[in-house]
């Protein structure tokens, strides 16, 4: 009889017995108890952490600072150890074969798209995410609507992998912001 099936045995009969003795309802109170301590081990914890589960963010980077170097690489070269890919979905661009050399990353666990449209690197992002074979997937995707960040959320915790939605900083927003700027969002600090 499955932990599941107990449990509804259980509560069916303790509603069903109308002349229960004193010990009998003890006896099913403790075969109550015992059903529920099996479950909550068989079942998986429900609130795991965030980085856990998997998720996405966006990263805004200026190609002229070297900002990106010193936050992003450090977690690609530690995912690297890991028995998952490294996926950078880069519609049109390609990857240069020195800088990974350079950058420490390993070649042998890198995967790109390139050959792929930009409307269709959203797909390709989530489904990657959720497959649980990649450990952090980049994407240089096209600007997306509440309803597609969800689903690349959603994907991340299926497949627990980090997601980075790399959004190069335009020129007119360089001019009109202060040239280094960092904006951390926490649950922890308001």
């Amino acid at each position: 009889m499955s932990i599941q099936s107990s449990w509804g045995y259980l509560t069916e009969n303790k509603t069903m017995a109308v002349d229960t003795t004193v010990n009998e309802h003890k006896t099913d109170k403790k075969m109550a108890e015992m059903a529920v301590k099996r479950r909550s081990v068989v079942e998986p914890p429900q609130c795991a952490s965030p980085t856990e589960k998997g998720m996405v963010s966006e990263l805004v980077y200026n190609e002229h600072q070297p900002a990106i170097n010193h936050i992003l690489l450090p977690l690609l070269r530690q995912s690297g150890n890991e028995n998952r890919w490294l996926l950078w979905v880069t519609p049109n661009q390609r990857l240069s074969r020195q800088w990974l050399i350079n950058s420490g990353l390993p070649l042998d666990k890198i995967v790109q798209l390139t050959q792929i449209r930009p409307i269709a690197s959203i797909n390709a992002m989530e489904k990657a995410l959720a497959s649980g074979n990649y450990s952090i997937v980049l994407g240089w995707l096209p600007e997306l609507s509440e309803y597609e960040v969800n689903r690349l959320h959603l994907a991340a915790q299926r497949g627990t992998a980090l997601g980075f939605i790399m959004r190069p900083q335009k020129l007119t927003h360089q001019l009109n912001s202060p040239p280094v700027r960092l904006q951390i969002h926490s649950i922890y600090y308001h």
